[in-house]
């Protein structure tokens, strides 16, 4: 990745003439904050930038963004540091930890349904009951 001064036009694609490809920077980045729950600001303070730099990285970056602005962005999300940058550049693989903690989750979400759908069903012949000892 090489500094520019002037702002960098990304294609539709999200590939630039460089082969970086900013869209999927900003799909991780996105993706990655919704499943940690965590808002532009709490990650800007963490990661040390400011709210409107790290804006722009989730639009698609149409400007150049520093290297270590990256790595700041990663490690605020608990990535290694050059997990965007490889993302960046398309050498990068599915992280295999993100995957583990998407179907970790996933699973707590599920048993968390069926808890309240067994308390439901507890309420339900409560009131069946309830309503029995009112006849």
């Amino acid at each position: 990745m090489t500094d520019r001064s002037g702002p960098v036009r990304v294609p539709d694609s999200g590939r630039d003439s460089d082969g970086e490809d900013w869209t999927a920077v900003a799909q991780a980045i996105n993706t990655r904050m919704t499943t940690r729950r965590i808002g532009q600001q709490e990650l800007a303070d963490r990661a040390g930038i400011a709210v409107s730099t790290l804006r722009l990285v989730q639009h698609g970056a149409t400007r150049r963004v520093r290297t270590k602005t990256l790595s700041a962005i990663s490690r605020a999300l608990d990535w290694p540091d050059d997990h965007l940058v490889r993302v960046l550049t398309g050498d990068h693989v599915a992280a295999p930890a993100a995957v583990d903690e998407t179907a970790a989750l996933g699973r707590q979400i599920l048993e968390g349904v069926r808890d309240i759908r067994d308390d439901l069903r507890a309420l339900v012949r409560r009131l069946d009951d309830l309503d029995g000892l009112q006849r």
